[in-house]
């Protein structure tokens, strides 16, 4: 009979040492090792096949594998099942992230009383929440049903026997970090705990084909909280996002082995819980100023969604102390290169100057198409010339000046028609990709550089 033994965790990146040491071999992290009791085993537990005939590797023919259509459980909430690839897929396990109070707890328990309401026995896991906290809020959201169940634990072992016992299609556990197994000694939360939790939860779900969702904590760099092989296990990692204070939210997946792992759901904190957005791009021009310097209208793309933001610029006087370079919404490195770029081949020169850059309405965007906008914005602001109104604008800016080519050009010079613009300027490289029935309705503007871009324009 095996002995129980002993052994030191790192809290950071897992690495498992056998005596304590003030600092772990492994990443470098000062007291991190943390004591843990494990439980004797016996020796050599892996599985074998039991009447493999001798010789035989198993492998076949990728093409003699048969494939079958995913079956799904749509949540009938239209965002979160674009993210989703179409809904939530039985045996499927999905680890949902994002900051406290952005929303996640809200939008799980409006996706599972949608569910419980078609038929879909559903469970709801509370480990930071009593009973009567999670039936407050679903009254509040006029979601009560008697196929939803609420479990308020925090126990691993309770959560199988509940399971096991209610037999779910489908289950939320909010949150993983509040889950301990008893055999380990461990606290909650801790790298030996999550690695188990999420292995016996992944299982669960597979030997009930329960379609689960996980919530997980972040840390305060924004990335999930926890090992990085809690996001291996799982089959799809989706992120909740939003300005504190700002009523829009983004989920987007990124990763995901049921569908595309680019897409993004956008919906909007109200009193009743979350509503869809359907049309983003109106919500995003809805307040935009009128023939204000520094605001630019530009075409971005979300998974196979494009979408209208705003680009505001503000350039501030020269002063006496270090500039400051501020975004909300674009990267900040990408800002840098901007500035540079406009100084040297376009004469405008900001070195002294502060510039703020803001994305209007909350949404963070990191492709390159936004370049063009940004500088577009930056510069309207530093010569105090508005845009003009019935514009759109998208394109990569190079460090010569040039405009590169971007994707799906016809995609997002659509939405522009959509939404009632007049004029589109785009790289050149996308505009000789156009058909004759992508220009209908809209005038096309190529642009090759950054200064024809300014000087037609500005």
């Amino acid at each position: 009979m095996a002995k129980d033994t002993t052994r030191y965790v790192c809290q950071s990146c897992g690495g498992v040492q056998l005596k304590w040491t003030g600092k772990c071999p492994a990443c470098g992290e000062w007291n991190t090792l943390v004591e843990e009791l494990v439980k004797g085993s016996a020796v050599g537990g892996g599985t074998k096949k039991a009447n493999a005939p001798r010789g035989a590797s198993g492998a076949s023919p990728i093409t003699a594998v048969q494939t079958e259509a995913l079956p799904r459980i749509p949540t009938r909430l239209q965002e979160l099942d674009r993210v989703l690839g179409g809904g939530a897929v039985p045996g499927g396990v999905v680890l949902v992230g994002g900051d406290p109070g952005v929303g996640k707890s809200t939008l799980l328990l409006q996706a599972m009383a949608s569910m419980a309401s078609r038929g879909s026995r559903a469970l709801y896991v509370a480990g930071e929440e009593a009973a009567s906290q999670v039936a407050a809020r679903a009254r509040r959201l006029g979601v009560l049903t008697d196929n939803l169940l609420v479990l308020p634990s925090n126990d691993c072992e309770e959560i199988e026997s509940a399971v096991k016992a209610e037999k779910p299609a489908v289950m939320v556990i909010d949150s993983v970090q509040t889950v301990r197994v008893a055999g380990l000694t461990s606290a909650a939360g801790t790298v030996s705990q999550l690695r188990e939790v999420a292995g016996r939860m992944v299982d669960l779900a597979q030997r009930g084909n329960t379609a689960t969702f996980l919530v997980g904590h972040v840390t305060k760099d924004g990335q999930l909280a926890g090992p990085k092989v809690l996001e291996h296990l799982v089959d799809a990692v989706l992120s909740f996002e939003g300005e504190r204070g700002a009523a829009f939210r983004a989920l987007r997946v990124t990763k995901n082995r049921f569908g595309s792992s680019t897409e993004v759901g956008l919906f909007e904190m109200t009193p009743e819980g979350m509503k869809e957005v359907t049309q983003p791009s109106a919500l995003f021009l809805a307040e935009r100023p009128q023939r204000a310097s520094g605001s630019v209208v530009g075409a971005t793309s979300e998974g196979a969604r494009s979408l209208l933001v705003e680009v505001q610029a503000l350039v501030g006087p020269p002063g006496l102390g270090t500039p400051r370079r501020t975004t909300t919404g674009v990267d900040s490195g990408r800002l840098a290169m901007l500035l540079a770029v406009l100084a040297r081949r376009a004469s405008c020169d900001m070195g002294a100057c502060d510039v703020f850059v803001n994305v209007a309405g909350g949404m963070r965007i990191e492709e390159p198409a936004l370049d063009l906008p940004v500088a577009l914005a930056i510069a309207s602001s530093y010569r105090d010339r508005p845009f003009p109104i019935d514009t759109v604008a998208f394109g990569e800016v190079g460090l010569a000046g040039e405009v590169r080519n971007v994707p799906r050009a016809n995609a997002r010079i659509a939405e522009a028609r959509a939404m009632g613009f007049r004029r589109v300027l785009l790289p050149h490289s996308s505009a000789d990709r156009l058909t004759s029935d992508e220009r209908e309705g809209i005038d096309v503007i190529p642009i090759r550089t950054l200064e024809v871009a300014l000087d037609e324009l500005l």
